[in-house]
């Protein structure tokens, strides 16, 4: 699963960054969907990661969560076992233990003709990943995998993997199932800007590099694939240590700038942005504090 479609997991606005630094003595990290977030609006970045202000799910949010959730468990199913029937009965009980889970899911939907739409589009998007993958075939390593690691840097990456397939070789393959449209061919680069980050941590952490990247778009049935080149990963993590020097920056001097995009139609936050007439909350000196553990300094 996807940092963003996380959060609706561990709380709105929160990914594996965010869940793990609240947790006393660890350090934070740096996670993918963090990354856009400061590249796309250090604002957003900043009222996200460090005020962690709450933020309503949307529905596509949930139903990415809940189809995540029966691609993840069909594994857990002997491979004979693992059909379309199968993943399409265990929907109804994920979606109970989703709602049960975060009853404020029930508020996004207008009446119960919504809810049952909502469901059959979630249905729709089980059965064309059976139409793209056999899973009877697959026996993956990892589902839904933390991963974690310092880059060369200092700076601490971390994410969820949706899944990991190991060859008997030991050649990995990194799969992430995206419940849109597949991008096109001017958003690539972007849409394998996660998977890249994800290949470098596996790479600080198994001394490896996975030979095969795997994005799986299950609203149109489109499977994006790429093998990562060592240059490119060198090309990241440099990319990554830039970044972070931004965020240090806008940490010490106080001013995360907004930046005004076509995003911002669908940003939860237009009452703490300047940019919309809304007041920016005071920047909270322990939020601060904590961003700043990400990256080890020399010598620490």
């Amino acid at each position: 699963m996807s940092d963003t479609l996380r959060s609706t997991a561990t709380g709105p606005g929160q990914d594996a960054s965010d869940t793990a630094g609240r947790t006393g003595g660890r350090r934070a990290a740096l996670s993918p969907s963090r990354a856009k977030d400061f590249m796309q609006c250090p604002l957003l970045f900043r009222l996200r990661t460090v005020d962690r202000l709450p933020e309503p799910g949307s529905l596509a949010t949930h139903k990415g969560t809940l189809v995540h959730s029966v691609l993840e468990d069909l594994f857990d199913l002997p491979a004979a076992e693992r059909t379309e029937a199968s993943a399409l009965a265990m929907l109804p009980a994920r979606w109970e233990a989703h709602r049960a889970a975060d009853p404020g899911v029930m508020d996004l939907f207008g009446d119960q003709g919504e809810v049952d739409r909502w469901l059959a589009e979630a249905r729709g998007l089980i059965s064309t990943y059976f139409r793209m993958e056999n899973p009877r075939r697959l026996e993956p390593a990892e589902r839904e995998l933390l991963v974690e690691a310092e880059s060369s840097q200092g700076l601490l990456l971390r994410g969820f993997v949706d899944r990991l397939d190991v060859a008997p070789d030991g050649a990995m393959r990194v799969v992430d199932y995206k419940t849109g449209r597949s991008p096109g061919p001017r958003f690539i680069e972007e849409a394998l800007f996660q998977m890249r980050f994800y290949a470098l941590v596996l790479r600080r952490l198994r001394g490896r590099a996975p030979a095969r990247l795997q994005l799986l778009y299950l609203k149109d049935g489109r499977t994006l694939t790429h093998d990562p080149r060592p240059a490119e990963l060198d090309a990241t993590e440099t990319r990554l240590a830039h970044l972070w020097e931004e965020v240090e920056d806008c940490a010490v001097s106080g001013r995360f700038t907004p930046r005004r995009s076509r995003l911002c139609d669908w940003c939860a936050h237009h009452a703490h942005c300047p940019v919309f007439g809304g007041t920016t909350p005071e920047l909270p000196e322990q939020g601060v504090a904590r961003l700043l553990t990400a990256r080890r300094r020399p010598g620490a």
